[in-house]
């Protein structure tokens, strides 16, 4: 295992152009790997985000054109790629997974994750989304050990719900890869707050890649992608628009600070015991 490495998040405007989507995500981990990173996160839907139609239409199945372009990438510029989030077709032809693959770098995939929180919201004037409607929920928690530590996977909505990161400290998790499509309304009071958070609680490495921009009428995602350490602060904040959040992710510095600060250990798991 590699006690120090880059790791980048890929921050991206996608539309509903798949393939176009597909090139950008390429040319932007090609620079993040250029740029030393070992390990590269993607956003949530970076392959089509826009109307539910385009985005359920985009489905496919795995392994698929989409997760095959990745895993040869990984495997070309030799990295960890966490394959953000795209449509995986589900048994509902109305509904989709909405899934993320960690992908080694010799272009296996050594684990899928499934969105498990879906976005129900209605905040009049700012933000309505029911992503239940599209989406059919996954139900396993996802931690995988790799050269750059033990990885652990969440999306988006996922952010909020803090035991399910709970879930991932017990499992031995080094690192949190958060592919989002984090909504500009909520996104302006919550991201940066929760991101750190969710880092500081589990004394973990966040890596949080987001979209950013207009993506329909109705869509407006805040962008802001991140790299938080384990004490919480912000390594690297992505600048407006598309482009990249990249900072050293040194595993000897969490182990520090776990060792130094072990509230881990001091966990009561119930408290009525």
């Amino acid at each position: 295992m590699t006690d120090v490495y880059r790791a980048a998040a890929v921050q991206m405007s996608s539309g509903e152009d798949v393939a176009a989507n597909l090139a950008s995500a390429v040319h932007w981990v090609e620079q993040a790997a250029a740029a030393g990173a070992r390990l590269v996160v993607l956003p949530e839907l970076f392959a089509c985000l826009g109307r539910v139609e385009a985005i359920v239409a985009s489905a496919e199945d795995l392994p698929g054109p989409t997760s095959d372009a990745l895993c040869q990438l990984a495997r070309r510029l030799e990295i960890t790629l966490v394959a953000g989030s795209f449509s995986e077709r589900s048994p509902r032809p109305d509904k989709v997974y909405d899934t993320s693959l960690l992908i080694g770098s010799d272009g296996a995939v050594l684990a899928r994750y499934r969105k498990m929180h879906l976005f129900d919201v209605d905040l009049p004037g700012q933000v309505t989304l029911a992503e239940s409607r599209w989406i059919t929920a996954g139900d396993q928690v996802v931690a995988v050990s790799t050269p750059q530590g033990c990885i652990g996977q969440a999306i988006c909505y996922d952010l909020r719900f803090p035991e399910l990161f709970r879930q991932l400290a017990d499992a031995g998790t080094d690192v949190i890869c958060l592919p989002s499509a984090f909504t500009l309304p909520t996104g302006r009071d919550h991201w940066e707050v929760l991101v750190r958070a969710r880092a500081i609680e589990n004394q973990a490495f966040v890596v949080a890649a987001n979209q950013c921009g207009r993506h329909t009428p109705q869509l407006t995602t805040y962008g802001h992608s991140m790299i938080v350490d384990p004490w919480g602060t912000p390594l690297a904040v992505a600048a407006d628009g598309a482009g990249l959040a990249i900072a050293e992710i040194d595993l000897t510095r969490m182990a520090e600070i776990r060792r130094q600060l072990p509230a881990l250990q001091h966990r009561r798991a119930r408290l009525d015991a």
